[in-house]
């Protein structure tokens, strides 16, 4: 079982740091350069300069700006552990309120019972944030999991911090209001433990940094603070929990490739041509269905029957042979583009697009040949495929909203 506890975390002092909204970032997996420089005008303390740093030896310019913040008094560590309860209000897509809470997680390996993936991961990450927790001893973002609270007791538990003014909130630049509570009630912490004592950890975004975590834990060996994770916890039964998806983009398609594409869709797809407007499925669980744009046209494809699936992923369990970017990487991007595991690792002839104006500027702009356009995937389905022990491809997912950085540190020695 997964062992959670409350942690003496590293916080901004407000008073002396200013507002939330100019330190907190988002992940910094998804900013861009004129994003990066954006944070850093906003105040001299943003977290972005120390988890996404820059400079000849950026790790050492991370270590050193952590350090100097810490004896400035701009960061100061809790005396006494606590867990932090974090609402997100959002509106960008889907409409709700995701709660969750911050806790110190104990790095174990993965398997039943304790920790799973859900997800491949790629593998130029890892090695950029071991440096990074080398350099810092501490972890600067949270990975998010999820656990299962059917009772709703752990949720329970921490409502009555949730009553007061909350320690800090702002709102983010995609419009999500955030706001944090210091829950250190010990009762409270003691009841949210018991709820969790038996608890499955899933994790839904954070794969490179727990596998970070793993590294730095075993290279540094021994007891101690090292041994933990930051997470931010929510409970699979949230009624906030939402899930956007990842849309995949090809490139390098010569006059076979595009020809042997043509074939696959039209054996095992029947295809429907629609407006660039129209070209993203609604969201579902039945057979495959998906959207297909290249500079020639736009269509609606819909895998003709399950069959077709069940036959070719005989070899994988039940829930992933209803996964839809299972089937489009087993059908169309193995087996009619021929991407080998290595290229869809690396990202050879492949690419990502978060929304469809995305997609669709990638294949006007000529950067890329075709997209194909992805329902989200179901919370259920993500559940009874990690269940099963496999891990679906990589960015099969997409847990929205992101959680921010800079809330929260969790020292490591």
């Amino acid at each position: 079982m997964a062992e959670i506890q409350p942690l003496r975390a590293i916080h901004y002092d407000l008073a002396k740091a200013g507002p939330l909204g100019d330190l907190a970032a988002p992940p910094y997996d998804v900013i861009d350069a004129a994003q990066r420089a954006r944070l850093a005008a906003r105040s001299p303390y943003n977290v972005v300069d120390i988890d996404l740093p820059e400079g000849d030896d950026p790790y050492a310019h991370a270590a050193a700006l952590f350090a100097r913040w810490q004896a400035e008094g701009v960061l100061v560590r809790d005396p006494q552990p606590a867990l932090w309860v974090l609402e997100q209000r959002f509106h960008d897509g889907p409409t709700g309120t995701r709660t969750g809470f911050f806790a110190r997680v104990r790095v174990v390996d993965y398997g039943r019972g304790r920790i799973r993936p859900h997800e491949r991961t790629h593998p130029g990450p890892l090695e950029d944030r071991l440096r990074l927790t080398r350099a810092t001893r501490a972890n600067l973002s949270a990975i998010f999991s999820l656990y299962s609270d059917a009772t709703g007791a752990a949720r329970a538990a921490l409502a009555p911090a949730t009553q007061t003014p909350p320690w800090g909130e702002f709102t983010d630049d995609e419009g999500t209001r955030n706001r944090l509570w210091r829950a250190g009630d010990p009762a409270a912490i003691e009841a949210v433990v018991g709820a969790l004592a038996d608890a499955e950890l899933l994790i839904a975004d954070g794969h490179h940094r727990y596998e970070t975590a793993r590294a730095y834990a075993a290279e540094v060996g021994g007891q101690g603070e090292h041994d933990f994770v930051l997470m931010c916890l929510v409970a699979l039964e949230d009624p906030g929990l939402a899930v956007l998806p990842t849309h995949r983009l090809v490139g390098g398609l010569d006059a076979a490739r595009r020809a042997a594409l043509d074939a696959a869709i039209e054996r095992d797809l029947e295809a429907v041509p629609v407006s660039r407007e129209e070209v993203a499925p609604p969201p579902g669980s039945g057979p495959l269905e998906l959207g297909y744009l290249d500079a020639r046209r736009s269509l609606r494809l819909r895998l003709r029957d399950q069959a077709i699936a069940e036959r070719a992923l005989a070899d994988w369990p039940a829930p992933y042979r209803r996964l839809d970017t299972g089937v489009l990487e087993t059908l169309l991007l193995k087996g009619a583009l021929e991407l080998s595991d290595d290229d869809i690792a690396h990202m050879h002839g492949l690419g990502y697009a978060r929304d469809l104006d995305a997609a669709i500027a990638a294949i006007e702009s000529g950067e890329f040949d075709a997209a194909f356009i992805l329902r989200p995937t179901p919370v259920e389905l993500v559940r009874e495929i990690a269940a099963a022990g496999v891990n679906m491809p990589p960015k099969s997912t997409y847990f929205f909203p992101k959680l921010p950085t800079g809330l929260l540190f969790n020292p490591l020695a």
